[in-house]
């Protein structure tokens, strides 16, 4: 899975301030025992090395969604009650095929350790649907998560071969390449319309030995011929009307 566990993770983490046991704006300490040495993918820990601030809650949750911050991301499974309190929240939602054991620290300590974390395709499907249509979340957090998820720059996998005018929000997820072998290229998204419809995609590609533009060409075509095969499916009764839960 990688860090595609983030999005669970940042739904979790919203679904607390929703409950009212956090909050926002709520300053949460990054403390010297968060951080991932000695070098983890980390812009909170790269501007603050030695740690001991405070960051906002919704600062963390920027971090891990858009940017993929590793150390952000532990803060705030630690904040939530660890893997386990994701991983029933996630159950509780009706979607299967989740399982988050390992945080990121441990996964970068433990080369094995990345494959007890995992997420099915069609689970990671499920969860897609569910914010897309269903959204657990009120419509504020809904749209702060997808306004998060949605980069400005092209990321060159499920957005890879797509027009330019289509902004695909996704969570990505990418492992060391060990021996030649890459154990995980993957992205999982929502890939929007003109007129309302959402694609949910989830594309993984498991202990490949092809390079890295190789893993996320496959990826950016398995998303193309998704995105064709559904516009030629279109005609007019068939289109549903745009969920109005979200705007992005």
């Amino acid at each position: 899975m990688q860090s595609v566990f983030k999005l669970p993770l940042a739904l979790s983490v919203l679904h607390q301030v929703e409950q009212g046991t956090l909050s926002l704006d709520q300053p949460v300490r990054f403390l010297p025992e968060d951080r991932i040495l000695p070098h983890v993918s980390s812009p909170l820990q790269k501007q603050y090395p030695d740690a001991a601030v405070d960051v906002s809650l919704r600062e963390l949750l920027r971090l891990t969604v858009s940017l993929s911050d590793n150390v952000a991301a532990d803060i705030l499974l630690r904040l939530v009650g660890g893997p386990n309190v994701v991983d029933t929240y996630i159950l509780s939602l009706g979607v299967h095929g989740f399982h988050l054991q390992d945080n990121e620290a441990v996964l970068h300590r433990e080369m094995s350790a990345q494959y007890r974390n995992w997420f099915e395709p069609a689970g990671a499907v499920q969860l897609l649907r569910r914010i897309s249509d269903n959204s657990p979340l009120t419509r504020e957090h809904t749209d702060l998560l997808l306004t998060w998820m949605t980069p400005s720059n092209r990321t060159g996998r499920l957005d890879g071969d797509l027009p330019s005018e289509v902004h695909v929000a996704h969570k990505s997820g990418t492992s060391d390449v060990d021996d030649g072998v890459a154990h995980a290229t993957n992205d999982i998204g929502l890939i929007p319309f003109a007129d309302g419809r959402r694609i949910a995609i989830a594309v993984f590609v498991t202990d490949s030995t092809a390079d890295q533009g190789t893993r996320e060409k496959v990826i950016a075509r398995i998303a193309k011929a998704a995105y064709d095969a559904a516009l030629q499916s279109v005609t007019p009764a068939a289109v549903r009307p745009a969920n109005k839960r979200t705007r992005w």
